[in-house]
Formats: structure tokens, C-alpha cells, sequence
């Protein structure tokens, strides 16, 4: 016990320090982008016809935000702020609270990003483990494929899916997450509704993970097949179905989990940017929406709860690890 406690801790230990170096790079790099915010401000009230008055409104805009203060007075009382639970105010859509922008968003990502990333780890293990174990041409002709599907980034797939199926077939709708007017309920019609428009940025989500899930499954089978056990197995008459799922298959889902943790940074990025394709209202197309009218407190609260959830996420498997492989408790406690 003492062990896992001393394991839990130093991996506490390297969230907090993740999340703190990643917050403070997130507040400082956005400062850095050529542009002013208030000059956005200015610009967007003289489209309007509210020019007059505009510079007294926009100085007094800097002092409500801070932006008239040194870089550190300004990073000081960002964490001040953040250790009271308050992520401010959103430059470009003032009066909305950063808070209430991301409340809206965060259904969207969550729903698409579990579904996704669930279904592509299960079908990519379930699928790899078969041909890893199968040597059949009709299995072998699916690594060309996941090859393909590895190598394609998220967002070149999804423009893909986009002119084959919304744009030249026009089965699925080019964007949006519901159709306009449509209206909010626990019904089957706004159900079907959300699914259709989600098809598409899951598609393509799922397809890319999926081809990198069965790629390194079917590489660990494959090196599990000559291991002693699994000869001894065979040796014994063990039907080939309980070898290949009992002890090859439940070996190589330590691994499997472990890459699950190391890659969830890639795969959030992955469907944030499928979010902009698709002009999908989560997280990724809040963020982007910010990063065009360079509203800091946004991009910082939004870019904060992805580092957060992904730190967390890493945290909570790596905690789960040592229920899975006993050897990591074992090594702690030796430690």
C-alpha cells in the first residue's frame, strides 16, 4: 500500500507540474501573436456604426481586463482569479462570462470525443488482435489500410469527408451540430438530428485513431506469439481461441492502455481541429472563434480545461495501471 501511495503521489506531483507549466505558456504565448484585442473591439464597433465614443469605450475596456498593466501584474492576477474559480470575462462577446461560453461547448466535445475515442480503441484492439494473430491474406489486407488511415492527419480526412459526402453526395450536412431551428429535447427527432450532424467529425476521428489502435495491437500480438507461455499453451492443447483472447490478447492490453494515456493529448488536438472543419460548436471551434478576435481570457480558459481534462485523464489511467499490471506496484514498493 505504502508503495501505490508513494506511485499516486509522484504521478500527482507531475500533473500539477504539467498543468502549471502548460497554463502559464497558454497566458503568455497569445501576448506574444502580433495584434491587439481592443483594436478587434474598435473595428467590430465601427462596422456597427458606434465609432463615436469608441476610443473612451475601448480605454476603458483595457482597464476592465488589465491590458493596461505590465505582463506579470496581468499573469499575478489571472491566477488570482483562477484560484477563485473565476475565468473572467470574453473581450469579443462582453458581457458573456468565459465560463458560461465553455459550459455551452463542453457537451459537444465531451459526447464526440468519448464516443470516438472509445469505439476506435475497442474496434482498432479487437480488430488488430485478429490479425495479428491470423496470418490469412483477407486479415493482411487490412494493414495497407490502417497504414493509410495512421498516416492521414485528422483534418485532411475530414475535408476529405466533407466533398465526398456533404458536398458531392450530400448525405451528411457540411456543418453545424443540429439543423437550424431545431429544438432541444429528449426525443427521438432531435436525437437523430444531433447524430447525423456528428456522423461525420466521428468518421473521421474514429477512422484515423482506429487505423494507429489496430496497427500497434497487431504488433504486439505478433511479438507475444513466440513467447514461452504462449508456446507452452499451445503445447498443452489450449484451444487457439482461449490462447489468443485469455493470454495474448489480455497481455497486450497493458500496452494498449499505456498508449491510450500517451496519445490522448494527440487525439483531443485531433478532434478540436475536426471541430473547426466542421464548424462543430465545442471546445475547438470556441477556441478558434477566440484566437480570430485574440480574446485572451477565451483562448485561456479553453485551452486551461483542455490541459486539465488531458492532464486528468493521463493521471486517472496511470493511477488505474498498477490494478492492471501488478509489477508496477511491486516495483514502487521496492523502490
Amino acid at each position: 500500500m505504502r508503495g501505490y501511495l508513494s506511485y499516486i503521489g509522484q504521478r500527482f506531483a507531475v500533473f500539477i507540474i504539467t498543468v502549471f507549466i502548460s497554463i502559464t505558456v497558454v497566458f503568455v504565448v497569445p501576448r506574444l501573436v502580433p495584434g491587439d484585442p481592443m483594436g478587434a473591439v474598435f473595428l467590430s464597433m465601427a462596422q456597427m456604426g458606434g465609432s463615436a465614443g469608441a476610443a473612451d469605450l475601448v480605454r476603458e475596456y483595457e482597464r476592465m481586463f488589465g491590458l493596461d498593466q505590465s505582463i506579470w501584474v496581468q499573469y499575478v492576477a489571472f491566477w488570482r482569479e483562477l484560484f477563485n474559480g473565476n475565468l473572467g470575462y470574453s473581450i469579443a462577446t462582453f458581457p458573456s462570462q468565459v465560463s458560461t461560453l465553455l459550459r455551452s461547448a463542453i457537451p459537444w466535445t465531451v459526447g464526440l470525443l468519448t464516443v470516438t475515442t472509445i469505439i476506435s480503441w475497442v474496434l482498432g484492439s479487437v480488430i488488430g488482435a485478429l490479425v495479428g494473430w491470423h496470418k490469412s491474406r483477407a486479415f493482411q489486407a487490412l494493414v495497407p489500410v490502417a497504414l493509410v488511415l495512421y498516416t492521414t492527419p485528422y483534418y485532411i480526412l475530414a475535408i476529405i469527408l466533407v466533398y465526398l459526402f456533404a458536398f458531392q453526395v450530400r448525405v451528411f450536412p457540411l456543418s453545424g451540430a443540429t439543423s437550424l431551428g431545431a429544438v432541444a429535447g429528449f426525443n427521438w427527432t432531435y436525437i437523430s438530428d444531433v447524430l447525423w450532424h456528428a456522423a461525420l467529425p466521428a468518421l473521421s476521428i474514429v477512422l484515423v485513431s482506429l487505423g494507429w489502435w489496430f496497427l500497434s495491437m497487431r504488433s504486439l500480438i505478433t511479438s507475444l506469439k513466440g513467447e514461452d507461455y504462449i508456446l507452452n499453451a499451445e503445447a498443452m492443447g489450449i484451444k487457439d481461441r482461449r490462447i489468443m483472447w485469455g493470454y495474448a490478447f489480455r497481455n497486450a492490453l497493458l500496452p494498449q492502455a499505456t498508449g491510450l494515456a500517451i496519445s490522448m493529448g494527440n487525439i483531443v488536438g485531433g478532434a478540436l481541429i475536426t471541430e473547426v472543419i466542421f464548424a462543430y460548436p465545442g471546445i475547438g471551434w470556441v477556441i478558434f472563434n477566440a484566437i480570430k478576435g485574440l480574446d485572451f481570457p477565451v483562448i485561456q480558459g479553453g485551452v486551461l480545461l483542455i490541459i486539465v481534462s488531458v492532464a486528468l485523464a493521463n493521471f486517472v489511467i496511470d493511477s488505474l495501471y498498477p490494478f492492471i499490471d501488478p509489477r508496477i506496484r511491486y516495483q514502487s514498493a521496492r523502490s
